[in-house]
């Protein structure tokens, strides 16, 4: 069977040959970018991608180049970090700058003006909030300004070029918005900010909340109508920082009006929970997604691969199980064949799991530890035959 084969039998809740081998590269990608460490038979740029803040990781990688890398490295493609549409402002000015070192924002409104300032850590090859957009309550007025005068324009030129490449090696896999409360811990306002606005002016955080679901809703419509055969709510969740009370009041909502649209549609709903899971598992699967994606097992995360099971719901696909920094040389070969033979030995017993990354490849890894993995699938990863008892 193709890798494209594999996870469709997944997704329909029928047995492939061996367990589906799918990792997440784009992080990775985006390291041998800009060190100059990927082979050049692999680029492809674009120079359509008009804005950062429409990029996903390694979007400029396209086409026939990317999906070679995939190849060789026997790695199942699905993901890419893209959302189908441009964010476009009516009525307010934004004005974005960038350099090696920092992307700042600035926007300006009649109730005053917003900055938000993340730094590039050339270490870790990644962004990080330095001035969070929103600081207290003060801003909620500002921002709801913002939102009343944004709209979206689809953006589907990656999705079709993804379409029409990916072959017989995967699926294609596009972005809806995070959910209201998670745009604001995730990006744009952390969360403590977050906590004490919903303390500090109640009724008006509310009333944003309300705002910024009723536009991502708009986002949401034109991402359903992408080329993606699989949509993702991105929603970087980790329970310690959410927990069930705000997941209930702010989320919950949002997830099953669009696992029951997106069903409804022909196509896949997945969400990303690539943190702690024992708070909020249990509510995600609840919610109503095909996959939960980027699951981090014990002895990074705290559930064993053998509980996973127990903590979803029947139907719900488990994906994830190789914690991103055991790609690093700082995890030895053996333990690296250690860790992942147990994952399989797990996910052979029945086709509801995709082994992947969790979440993603690390900066510094090597092309052989990847192209080991779909060894070790080959081995260890085929199905367990059930004896007929009858």
């Amino acid at each position: 069977m193709t890798n494209r084969e594999r996870i469709l039998a997944i997704l329909k809740r029928e047995k492939p040959d061996c367990v589906p081998w799918f990792g997440d590269l784009a992080y990775w990608l985006d390291y041998l970018q800009k060190d100059n460490k990927l082979p050049e038979k692999y680029m492809k740029k674009s120079t359509a991608r008009d804005s950062v803040t429409n990029e996903g990781l390694a979007s400029t990688l396209m086409g026939e180049g990317l999906q070679k890398l995939h190849k060789d490295l026997d790695v199942g493609f699905y993901l890419q970090g893209y959302f189908p549409f441009k964010i476009k402002y009516e009525g307010v000015k934004v004005t974005e700058t960038i350099d090696s070192e920092y992307r700042v924002t600035v926007i300006e409104t009649p109730f005053g003006d917003l900055k938000e300032v993340w730094k590039y850590s050339q270490q870790t090859y990644s962004w990080a909030p330095k001035e969070y957009l929103l600081k207290t309550y003060e801003d909620l007025e500002a921002y709801k300004y913002l939102y009343e005068h944004t709209y979206y324009e689809p953006d589907y030129e990656l999705a079709e070029i993804n379409r029409d490449s990916v072959g017989d090696n995967g699926v294609v896999l596009c972005y809806l918005p995070k959910s209201p409360f998670m745009e604001m811990v995730a990006l744009r306002a952390g969360i403590e900010a977050t906590t004490f606005m919903q303390l500090d002016a109640p009724e008006l955080f509310d009333e944003v909340m309300e705002l910024i679901e009723k536009k991502h809703d708009e986002a949401a419509v034109i991402a359903l109508s992408s080329p993606a055969e699989c949509l993702m709510i991105p929603e970087n969740i980790t329970s310690e920082v959410v927990g069930k009370t705000n997941y209930e009041k702010y989320m919950r909502r949002y997830h099953e009006k669009w696992t029951s649209r997106i069903r409804g549609a022909g196509k896949y709903s997945f969400v990303h929970l690539d943190g702690t899971m024992k708070g909020l598992i249990s509510e995600l699967s609840s919610a109503g997604f095909d996959v939960l994606e980027a699951l981090t097992p014990q002895p990074v995360g705290d559930i064993a691969i053998e509980d996973l099971h127990n903590w979803v719901e029947e139907g719900t696909i488990i994906w994830g199980g190789i914690p991103g920094g055991y790609f690093s040389d700082q995890i030895s070969d053996g333990e690296f064949d250690e860790h992942v033979i147990r994952v399989l030995e797990v996910m052979r017993k029945e086709p509801r799991y995709v082994l992947g990354v969790a979440d993603q490849v690390v900066p510094h890894s090597s092309f052989e530890r990847i192209k080991h993995v779909s060894e070790l699938v080959k081995q260890y990863g085929k199905y367990e035959i059930q004896e007929d008892l009858q």
